[in-house]
């Protein structure tokens, strides 16, 4: 597969299909346990768990705080505000008041530079 990089955007044709992926952060831009937010609407938060790289909304379905200020254990992201839990890797509700799962979207690595498909 060959791949091509424009305007901060891999690009590339992966089974017949066109697709982009948003550049978002280096590899080394995030410490393992620690998170980032890519400034796009709506925010992403990037996580990174022991060198898995994780993104879902940068919104707590219960209460808009930041989930990327939130605390990581693993697959799973606290809420600062109110301590609802979700899953990292399906955005699943784990903990109340959130009721309402988040968006996940896939990861990917290249050369250093993680992307998200958004």
């Amino acid at each position: 597969m060959e791949w091509s990089t424009l305007n901060s955007v891999l690009v590339g044709v992966e089974g017949g299909d066109n697709v982009a992926w948003m550049r978002a952060c280096s590899v080394d831009d995030v410490a393992p346990g620690d998170a980032v937010v890519v400034g796009s609407d709506p925010a992403i938060a990037v996580f990174n768990v022991d060198g898995t790289w994780y993104a879902t909304e940068d919104r707590c379905s219960h209460d808009d705080s930041s989930l990327a200020e939130g605390y990581v254990d693993g697959e799973v992201v606290e809420c600062a505000w109110h301590f609802a839990k979700f899953c990292l890797r399906t955005g699943k509700v784990l903990a109340p008041p959130a009721r309402l799962p988040i968006a996940t979207f896939a990861t990917r690595v290249t050369d250093g530079v993680v992307y998200i498909d958004v």
